[in-house]
């Protein structure tokens, strides 16, 4: 079992829900973090982008209104650098997707069961 990991999630969002349900059932012990309310820093995303070893445009919520509003995909396509994206997602907790979990040595971005698994039983 790993130590308390930080879990960062929208109450609202059905898929956090079922993300905490998971990590209740399984015992993980976690300091739960409302996304929007403290929504995270342009230097803790480059942080966890960096430990999540992924590409930093995956930390958007694709699906979410305000990335379609923004035409963040063109912008994107275009080219943004990494720290550009970090200061964009840190201006609004409904951009960054949803759930995330960060531990010590990982950073999970969203719920997959079998990811979730792996580095956190």
């Amino acid at each position: 079992m790993s130590a308390r990991v930080l879990f960062l999630q929208y109450p609202k969002c059905s898929t956090c829900r079922k993300a905490k349900k998971w990590l209740d059932e399984h015992g993980v012990a976690y300091t739960d973090r409302h996304i929007v309310e403290e929504n995270p820093s342009a230097e803790e995303l480059a942080a966890w982008q960096k430990l999540s070893g992924l590409p930093a445009r995956r930390f958007f919520n694709t699906s979410g209104k305000l990335y379609r509003e923004l035409g963040i995909k063109d912008k994107l396509a275009e080219g943004m650098a990494d720290d550009e994206i970090f200061a964009l997602l840190a201006t609004e907790g409904m951009l960054v997707k949803r759930p995330l979990v960060v531990g010590d040595s990982f950073v999970l971005v969203g719920f997959k069961e079998a990811a979730w698994e792996d580095a956190l039983l």
